[in-house]
């Protein structure tokens, strides 16, 4: 029967379907998390949400490059099978199968050079957020002067860096990573133009970065207002990790609703500003509301 001709090569992909099955099965190992030996919860840390999207990056990587070999290799497996069994051998059939095994071997390079490219972007944005988490958690002095760091906090659709409660105010506090670009002998330049609507960097211009905190900020201030009935004084931060900054405001005397710095010496600032904005009932009564919150959406269960 002709039809045999094709079925009974698919004998020889059994054992690249199974180790395409292994590869699958074996795709949750890089997404283990760690949960809480007391009550299972998750444990969260510092950059959290960046360390989820990295360990999900990392897991699409290993999947295609677990599945690249086994794929490719499939075409011209059943080719090979096809030249036992059938009775005439076809040139042109051949070429099918050589060009199908090309177009995906094309097709798994880009996917895993996207993959690589996309692990780096992640890992340098964890390293700048991680940086800056830790210069924050150097201003909890609950003795001395009580600063409070929500890491992560859920807004409605996304998640706000970090969160400070300081006696000055509230600060929303937003990190972003960028490659620095290289001049013609290779040297970086990691000088960035801070104006009061885009960020300049050598070679191309930013708007959303700027946006995104300053609706953080409306946001955080227009619900703490609804749930904490308070009108405190909300402030938005963005930190750009190994940057030199050119604020062109600052030399014009000129206030700003978003500062933009290079996250080195963030603790120093933050913890030597004068005044005091809110009291200690306030400022508890903040911890409480944002804590209440941060808990709730923390501890939701997954949709099923």
């Amino acid at each position: 029967m002709a039809w045999l001709e094709y079925v009974l090569p698919l004998i020889f992909l059994a054992p690249l379907g199974a180790a395409a099955l292994v590869a699958i099965t074996l795709r949750d190992v890089q997404t283990v998390g760690l949960r809480s030996p007391h009550d299972g919860k998750p444990i969260r840390e510092i950059a959290q949400a960046h360390r989820d999207r990295l360990e999900k990056a990392r897991m699409v990587f290993f999947l295609d490059a677990t599945l690249a070999p086994t794929l490719t290799l499939m075409p011209l497996v059943y080719g090979m099978g096809r030249m036992l069994f059938a009775e005439e051998q076809s040139w042109l059939e051949w070429s099918l199968y050589g060009v199908v095994s090309t177009l995906l071997a094309m097709l798994f390079c880009f996917l895993i050079l996207r993959d690589v490219q996309r692990v780096r972007r992640l890992t340098r944005s964890l390293a700048c957020e991680l940086a800056v988490g830790q210069a924050l958690d150097h201003l909890i002095r609950p003795l001395a002067k009580p600063y409070f760091v929500f890491h992560d906090f859920p807004a409605d659709s996304y998640t706000i860096d970090n969160v400070l409660v300081t006696p000055q105010g509230v600060f929303v506090i937003q990190t972003v990573a960028r490659e620095f670009p290289l001049d013609i002998e290779g040297h970086p330049i990691n000088t960035v133009s801070v104006e009061s609507e885009r960020l300049r960097f050598r070679g191309w211009n930013e708007r959303q970065v700027l946006r995104k905190v300053r609706l953080s900020t409306v946001w955080l201030r227009q619900w703490l207002a609804r749930h904490a009935k308070l009108s405190v004084p909300v402030s938005g931060i963005l930190v750009l990790p190994g940057w030199e900054i050119d604020d062109e405001t600052e030399h014009l005397g000129d206030s700003r609703d978003v500062r933009v710095v290079d996250g080195a010496d963030l603790a120093t600032q933050l913890g030597t500003a004068q005044g005091e904005a809110i009291d200690d009932a306030q400022r508890q009564h903040l911890v409480e509301v944002l804590n209440r919150r941060y808990q709730r959406v923390e501890n939701k269960p997954p949709p099923q």
